[in-house]
């Protein structure tokens, strides 16, 4: 019973550390067996291609999309919809603790004005192109 009162309020912490820490030994994994394969390629003396050479001398990581008008709106509507969801939870917890509602309204109002400003730009930018 003493360890839940510990790990309750540890856990928010302990899975944002999960979320980074996984996929980054994951990949580490991936590429050290893949590494491998490759050594074990060269010891039989198989040829390498340059281009998996290439690929294993570059970064790997990949570049993300530019900025575009529809991404834009789907981002400004996905900020909206975490607006709506804090703001309704809002007004269930105000239902039986009226003090509050207004501390979480409130909170739906950074990402109500971050999705608004998303979806500013996605308008203004595809009128530019």
């Amino acid at each position: 019973m003493e360890v839940i009162w510990i790990l309750v309020p540890l856990s928010p912490f302990l899975l944002v550390a999960a979320l980074v820490l996984v996929p980054l030994y994951l990949r580490s994994k991936e590429r050290q067996k893949l590494q491998e394969t490759l050594r074990m390629a060269i010891e039989k003396g198989q040829p390498l291609p340059p281009e998996v050479v290439d690929a294993m001398s570059s970064n790997v990581r990949t570049m993300r999309a530019p900025p575009s008008p529809g991404r834009d709106l789907r981002f400004g509507i996905i900020w909206l919809a975490v607006a709506i969801g804090f703001a309704a939870f809002g007004m269930a917890i105000g239902f039986e603790y009226p003090d509050a509602m207004f501390p979480l309204l409130a909170c739906a109002a950074f990402p109500g004005f971050i999705g608004l400003a998303f979806i500013a730009l996605g308008l203004i930018n595809r009128t530019k192109a």
